[in-house]
């Protein structure tokens, strides 16, 4: 059987409608519409003589004859994107597009200013950058890199370790006035917290070869990170706050840092991306990039002795 040019185009739109999950997703990813999505599945199962998916309003599900039909489209997609980073990669200055999403908060203290340096380094590359607390499907918004809290060994995606940011203890000087300063570990569950819904409700410290664990309790929560520290500061509750952003309130008085001779757990930040593109120029340039401008922020904040 013969295969047109235009039947390899039905077959790349068809590997996309299954892995966006939808024929609107599909067309919104590839920037078709989606009747001319739905002209191409009809189509293709019209030459091949064999229903490739079982459709509802809500709904798509391979068939049979569509899940073995689709491996073999996916790897033809593969391979055509596998050509174009081949040829981007011989290009001198690199070029295109990277779709970037990341939390509000650490990405204004820390991804934005790094893509600033980027964007100078690299002016060709366009970046488009979605800031939410939202954990965004990587694959079905045509994510190029999410900057995560972890790795997700489970989703099939691939990532890269960028950083280790360390955290504080902190409460602000109306909280420690109305309250009093706990001096060690076993005060902390008397007092009030601030609590961030994306982390553990336990906090964990340690000092030398002692570990402590605590429950932390409170009146007010967040899955915003920046709200936790504008809580913080407002005398609500202490907070576990992150080095980049306790160490300018802590300088200005806002805040306060305690039990500054307990270690506590270290917040990873991961680059986590699509599969198979790990050989694209451009990402591997902001990958490196990343994990340079946060290795300077590093050697910035571990000389600081807090007071």
């Amino acid at each position: 059987m013969d295969i047109s040019f235009e039947q390899l185009k039905s077959m790349v739109v068809f590997a996309q409608v299954v892995e966006q999950g939808s024929l609107t997703a599909a067309a919104k990813h590839i920037g078709l519409s989606r009747a001319v999505v739905s002209y191409h599945i009809k189509k293709l199962e019209t030459h091949l003589q064999v229903k490739l998916l079982n459709r509802s309003t809500r709904s798509i599900a391979l068939t049979e004859a569509g899940q073995g039909y689709y491996e073999r489209c996916r790897v033809i997609a593969e391979q055509a994107e596998q050509a174009n980073r081949h040829i981007e990669n011989l290009k001198n200055e690199p070029v295109g597009k990277l779709k970037i999403t990341c939390p509000v908060n650490v990405g204004l203290q820390t991804i934005v200013p790094a893509l600033n340096d980027f964007k100078k380094r690299y002016p060709s590359i366009e970046l488009d950058v979605m800031l939410t607390d939202e954990v965004v499907n990587i694959l079905q918004e045509g994510i190029d890199l999410a900057i995560r809290g972890a790795p997700l060994p489970d989703s099939g995606l691939q990532a890269s370790k960028l950083s280790t940011l360390p955290t504080i203890l902190c409460g602000s000087p109306e909280y420690f006035n109305k309250h009093g300063r706990p001096t060690k570990p076993a005060q902390l569950d008397q007092h009030d917290w601030v609590i961030y819904k994306r982390t553990s409700g336990t906090l964990e410290l340690t000092q030398g070869s002692r570990s402590y664990s605590i429950k932390v309790k409170g009146s007010i929560s967040t899955n915003n990170a920046a709200a936790r520290t504008a809580f913080v500061e407002g005398g609500h509750g202490l907070g576990r706050i992150p080095t980049y952003d306790a160490m300018p309130k802590i300088k200005s008085g806002a805040l306060e840092s305690i039990l500054d001779d307990y270690q506590l757990a270290s917040i990873n930040i991961y680059g986590v991306f699509p599969p198979g593109t790990a050989d694209s120029k451009k990402l591997r340039l902001l990958i490196d990039h990343l994990k340079e401008f946060f290795a300077k922020q590093e050697i910035k904040t571990s000389g600081h002795k807090l007071n």
